[in-house]
């Protein structure tokens, strides 16, 4: 990639993750630029990500959004490529990124199908995939938005779609999703408190309602047992984020 409007940059954020930053950085070895923020890791994140790239800065953590931003604001080239530190570039999502910035006509920006893996069983149902993501952009057109959960990238501009994905190894082992579970929960209910009333009603009855919904009507029953673990672990983020939501509404 010669031209300056070729130029591609790769942008991740993490903490502590010494497991995954290795298999993250190797997938994208190919861009122009790797950018890595770093919170505060406590384990060797760091070290392993400067083997791959000189660009590892510090900042404190503000929350996804802003942290996102920040990362943003270091990019120097046209285009940019966000993953998380759980994520790969799959090999053919390599070669579609560069057939789209050689194109005469690129995008703005391109949704990514993300293919998630849970205890390394790929879900392919309960709303997981293709779960498009928008992760590739020119830089000078996009934002972060600023919400504490589901934060994301949005782009002033036309949107395409690729058709190949994001590798998302998001849950490795229950340890690690219990963790998971109770920072996102907590970060929902943050988010919802203030907007919405909970009452016994809700407690009671949206976890189970949330099950039926990921394994009957979004047809999680096809992943087999791994569609009822994901099922059931919706049920409990969702009796967590109430009953969060209610001990906030108390503290009133």
């Amino acid at each position: 990639m010669n031209n300056t409007s070729d130029k591609i940059s790769a942008v991740i954020i993490c903490r502590d993750e010494e497991d995954n930053i290795a298999d993250c950085l190797n997938s994208v070895k190919w861009v122009d630029s790797i950018i890595v923020v770093d919170s505060g890791s406590k384990d060797n994140t760091v070290e392993l990500a400067r083997a791959f790239t000189e660009r590892v800065y510090f900042n404190q953590w503000q929350g996804f959004a802003k942290q996102r931003t920040f990362a943003l604001g270091l990019v120097e080239t046209e285009w940019v490529l966000v993953l998380d530190a759980d994520e790969r570039c799959s090999k053919e999502l390599t070669l579609e990124i560069q057939n789209a910035v050689k194109s005469s006509k690129p995008c703005d920006g391109y949704k990514i199908p993300r293919k998630s893996f849970f205890l390394n069983k790929w879900i392919k149902h309960s709303g997981w995939y293709p779960n498009y993501q928008l992760r590739f952009f020119r830089k000078n057109s996009a934002f972060v938005n600023n919400r504490l959960v589901h934060e994301g990238y949005v782009v002033n501009g036309n949107t395409g779609f690729f058709t190949s994905d994001i590798l998302h190894y998001t849950v490795q082992s229950l340890s690690d999703f219990s963790d998971k579970i109770n920072n996102y929960s907590t970060l929902e209910a943050i988010e919802k408190y203030g907007r919405k009333k909970v009452g016994a009603i809700d407690i009671l009855l949206r976890p189970p309602l949330g099950f039926l919904k990921e394994y009957i009507i979004k047809l999680g029953f096809r992943d087999g047992i791994y569609g009822i673990m994901v099922a059931y672990f919706d049920a409990i983020t969702k009796a967590l984020t109430y009953m969060k939501i209610k001990e906030l509404q108390d503290k009133q």
